[in-house]
């Protein structure tokens, strides 16, 4: 069964770097401690501000699931940091495992 890899690539308005970062700590933190996903967030070496979330997942059911899997406090992390996205563009990229 391959793997999955979802990413979402994005930069932040500079203005909001701090409050940004302390969001990521909290979403880190409830998606991996209470939701259990494989999830991280990365910054880009040498670009500043633009960032990776990245969930790995187990497999396609696993995947196709993210979106219908979403409790509450995850929808309202995800919108606060939706709102700190420079001009809202966000480039989303899924990788499937090859066997």
């Amino acid at each position: 069964m391959p793997k999955v890899i979802l990413q979402i690539s994005y930069d932040i308005d500079p203005k909001r770097r701090e409050e940004y970062l302390s969001l990521t700590q909290e979403l880190n933190r409830h998606l991996r401690e209470v939701r259990k996903k494989n999830y991280s967030i990365f910054e880009l070496k040498g670009k500043k501000n633009s960032f990776v979330e990245q969930f790995l997942c187990a497999s396609m059911e696993e995947y196709e699931a993210l979106e219908d899997d979403i409790d509450e406090t995850t929808d309202n992390l995800v919108n606060r940091l939706e709102s700190m996205i420079k001009d809202g563009k966000a480039k989303y990229t899924t990788l499937v495992e090859t066997e």
